[in-house]
């Protein structure tokens, strides 16, 4: 029941709302299918006595009162930790890099050796000896080089020399790590008198002009009873380019050397050979012993070269040691069977002979005799010669 009051004070009749169940009447005329409901009656009703009640308000929750909360502390931002310097793998990172690229250069050299088969096989051939021996070859050929480098070098033209032939013949030994023998370089003057089937006696040299490499060391294999186990050959414009890429080589003679044929002109005392000169220097026979002479400037100037070569001046120098690591290969020719690293071997064991640790020796002579084209040949002592020899196949020392 509600009430509502009048402005005046008055009340109004009561506003009665009967919200009552339904009677048997209505569920009746619903089971007839009448009306499921009828309008609210409204009656008045005199003044209520009791109070005036008012509606109960519906509160509407409110929200709970925010936490308080505490002002938020920038932290400055974490800073990573430097990373930790590892020495060892930076050591050994560099140490990589450097094997790589050693590994790299050594096969470009390789790759850029001349080769030719100088150590074929043939029946009869001397079994390997202990040690290890070289057999190093200078030759006079002239292939490649220019009119105006032939001028330069004073090399005359191939054909007039008469194909090419042998300067320089020496042969080294190593000696086995568990061996007795000395480091020996053991020169063989080109002149010297050999027998050669089907050709008589021939100089040493010829040999070379006739079968090439090949026929060179089989001849020596057979002369000397030691076997060749590997070979190295350079050329005149090889040579000359070798001592000017190292910026020259010093020489020391004790009498001045004129030989227009090698074009060879120098004072007595020490001095520094270009490439000519060098060549010249080495090939020279205008001296009181000729031949002889020669062959001992060749020993001289090879160590004096390696020497030079192995230098911190050298290798320290960039202007020096490109040059030489790109022209060496291209000059040097070696047997098919040899290696970059053969060559390395080779060179270190000649450091020996610029500080006198090597035997350097000459092939005694015994004097000189006829070879079958008629010129004169040099004989070897051979009692003495054979007992050189034999030392060396057997790794023991020379003296």
């Amino acid at each position: 029941m509600i009430t509502t009051r009048r402005p005046s004070g008055q009340d109004f009749p009561p506003i009665a709302r009967n919200r009552r169940a339904p009677g048997p009447a209505i569920l009746a005329a619903n089971a007839r299918g009448g009306p499921t409901h009828r309008r609210p009656t409204v009656s008045y009703q005199g003044p209520s006595r009791r109070p005036t009640q008012r509606l109960p308000v519906a509160r509407v929750p409110t929200a709970p009162p925010p936490v308080p909360r505490h002002p938020q502390v920038r932290r400055p931002p974490l800073r990573r930790p430097p990373p930790r310097r590892r020495p060892g793998r930076i050591l050994a990172t560099i140490l990589g890099v450097l094997a790589l690229a050693i590994i790299g250069f050594a096969g470009y050299v390789d790759r850029s050796l001349q080769r030719t088969d100088a150590l074929a096989d043939y029946p009869g051939r001397i079994a390997a000896t202990a040690g290890t021996n070289w057999l190093i070859v200078g030759s006079d050929s002239r292939a490649g080089l220019t009119p105006d480098q032939e001028a330069r070098l004073t090399t005359g033209d191939e054909a007039a020399a008469g194909g090419g032939r042998t300067d320089t013949i020496m042969l080294m030994h190593i000696p086995a790590l568990t061996g007795n023998g000395q480091l020996t370089l053991v020169s063989l003057p080109r002149d010297s008198s050999v027998p050669l089937a089907g050709h008589g006696r021939v100089k040493l040299n010829a040999t070379f002009a006739i079968g090439g490499p090949t026929l060179l060391v089989r001849t020596v294999e057979q002369v000397t009873g030691v076997h060749v186990d590997h070979y190295a050959e350079i050329g005149f414009g090889g040579f000359a380019g070798l001592v000017d890429d190292v910026g020259g080589v010093q020489m020391c003679p004790t009498e001045p050397i004129s030989d227009p044929l090698a074009g060879l002109h120098i004072p007595a005392g020490c001095q520094v050979l270009d490439g000519p000169q060098a060549l010249g220097y080495v090939r020279t026979r205008a001296t009181p012993r000729a031949d002889l002479d020669r062959v001992v400037h060749q020993r001289e100037f090879l160590g004096a070269l390696i020497a030079r070569a192995g230098s911190p001046a050298v290798l320290l120098n960039p202007f020096h040691s490109l040059p030489l690591a790109v022209d060496a290969p291209k000059t040097i020719t070696v047997d098919n069977g040899d290696h970059v690293w053969n060559l390395a071997g080779l060179g270190w064991a000649m450091r020996s002979l610029s500080n006198g640790n090597a035997v350097t020796e000459t092939v005694p002579i015994a004097g000189f005799g006829p070879v079958t084209d008629g010129s004169s040949g040099v004989l070897w002592d051979r009692a003495q010669a054979a007992r050189l020899f034999d030392a060396l196949a057997q790794d023991q020392p020379v003296r």
